[in-house]
């Protein structure tokens, strides 16, 4: 009896724990007021050819939500300058599922991401291969 009784104990003291980090603001999902602000700090690299047209394509179909850089937006889209985007975690194939068929809510709480149906293959390419060009210079990998 005595292993179960130290088992509930422990499995209190990680919820206190949890509940103790989601209030102190360390959960990914936690979102303010629908305020639009910047949600990360990006390093914007220089950017020329392929990497140019991506921020373009990406300022046209996707800062509208993830906000100039891909920093975010407060209380509307997350930021993809963040380690929950980086490579190992979000390889580059989730940014083309994404685009095609939208995201059911995951990580953050800001509800699903709808398909963006007008962006081709070749402009995800693109548009990732900015963002990646984003995290790398903001040291995200």
């Amino acid at each position: 009896m005595r292993p179960l009784v130290l088992l509930s104990g422990a499995v209190a003291l990680l919820a206190i724990a949890g509940g103790a980090y989601l209030l102190s603001g360390g959960d990914a999902g936690r979102t303010t007021t629908g305020s639009g602000t910047p949600m990360a700090s990006v390093t914007v690299p220089e950017l020329s050819g392929e990497l140019a047209r991506g921020r373009e394509l990406f300022d046209a179909s996707c800062a509208s939500c993830h906000g100039a850089n891909a920093a975010g937006r407060a209380g509307i889209a997350p930021p993809l300058v963040h380690m929950i985007y980086e490579p190992g975690h979000h390889a580059d194939g989730a940014f083309f599922l994404a685009a095609a068929r939208g995201v059911r809510q995951h990580h953050w709480s800001f509800g699903d991401m709808p398909a963006v149906p007008d962006v081709t293959p070749q402009e995800v390419a693109a548009i990732t291969a900015y963002v990646r060009a984003l995290q790398r210079a903001s040291g995200i990998f």
